[in-house]
């Protein structure tokens, strides 16, 4: 264990990736950054990390700020049940970020990992970070295939990650291990040859790298058949906000019917629900801008129609929307799938 720790200092000190908040001990911005970091890429991760941190600089301003804001800033990284838990955990440190593994552990949308990670990375507490990367790891160097994604296989490599930890400095030995799995042993096409673990690597003396970590499931998609309705109504057009307990909720979009399948422009004009939108108005002037956007999520598979339908200003159409001008749709936070089809075709 004791040289395991000391050769991934070793490759740390040579290695290791320079990020804006690698160069503090603020609890605060090691919060935002491993939340932003849980489902989103460093690569990806890293410019709005610098934006939302400009915006809301500490605890106190985050509170603060209303959640549509704090929507806004998130928009583009998904995933949005993190921005919101995010804002809620903020309300609930009147002020001052927690000093305790427990009380961090406590916060809304915080896990093991993250308060393992903000615990060592802040305070120097001896707490193993264990994600992706750590697993991977672990996993190859001692040749354990019991499945991570299982309950027996969490407690394996949290006991045995915490077991490696180097009590001395646990900062550092857990950006080490995730950084070595983010780098040297990466998920495909590791680099075994020039690896200083390689001597002592299990997986590499039996080879099965390659198939290490193990996974017991494997994650079920489903398909969703999405039309959404661009609405001219001269200088404005209409929006509302998700709040059902789904995908983006909180976020703004355009007028929505979900549908079993893919519709037909035809069978479109026809639809029932799409008429009944019209509220017994004639028919408007619609236009298919755009078909069969493939739009992909962790666990969905969203294929979206997009049409303009061009009304009256004083038209009593689609009721229950809320109508703004069209010139400040850019102030609404909106899914991904939405904001590129408002870029290129609004």
């Amino acid at each position: 264990m004791d040289m395991l720790a000391k050769r991934l200092l070793e490759w740390y000190a040579e290695n290791k990736r320079e990020l804006p908040w690698r160069g503090t001990t603020d609890p605060y911005l090691i919060w935002i950054s491993e939340i932003i970091l849980q489902q989103t890429r460093v690569a990806q991760g890293y410019e709005y990390f610098l934006r939302f941190v400009r915006r809301f600089p500490d605890v106190a301003s985050l509170a603060e700020a209303p959640e549509d804001e704090v929507m806004k800033y998130w928009q583009g990284l998904g995933y949005y049940s993190r921005a919101r838990n995010l804002h809620a955990a903020a309300k609930s440190m009147k002020g001052k970020f927690p000093v305790s593994y427990e009380e961090v552990r406590a916060l809304k949308g915080v896990g093991d990992y993250t308060a393992a990670a903000i615990c060592s990375f802040a305070y120097n507490m001896p707490y193993a970070a264990v994600d992706g990367n750590v697993y991977r790891v672990l996993s190859r160097y001692f040749g354990i295939d019991v499945p991570i994604d299982s309950t027996e296989g969490k407690k394996v490599f949290a006991a045995l990650a915490q077991e490696a930890l180097d009590k001395k400095r646990p900062a550092d030995y857990n950006q080490a291990i995730m950084d070595f799995g983010a780098i040297q042993c990466t998920p495909q096409s590791p680099d075994c040859l020039f690896c200083p673990l390689a001597e002592s690597c299990s997986a590499l003396s039996k080879g099965i790298v390659a198939r290490l970590p193990v996974k017991q499931h494997k994650t079920k998609t489903t398909n969703r058949y999405f039309n959404y309705i661009y609405v001219r109504m001269g200088a404005y057009t209409l929006i509302h906000k998700r709040t059902e307990n789904d995908i983006w909720k909180n976020l703004f979009e355009l007028p929505l019917i979900e549908a079993e399948g893919d519709l037909s422009e035809e069978e479109f004009l026809a639809y029932p629900p799409f008429l009944a939108l019209l509220g017994g108005e004639e028919i408007p002037v619609v236009r298919s801008v755009l078909r069969s956007v493939k739009h992909v999520l962790s666990h969905r598979v969203i294929y979206a129609n997009f049409y303009e339908v061009v009304l009256p200003e004083d038209s009593r159409a689609f009721p229950g929307f809320q109508r703004v001008l069209t010139e400040d749709l850019d102030q609404y936070a909106v899914p991904r799938l939405i904001h590129a089809f408002l870029e290129k075709y609004v």
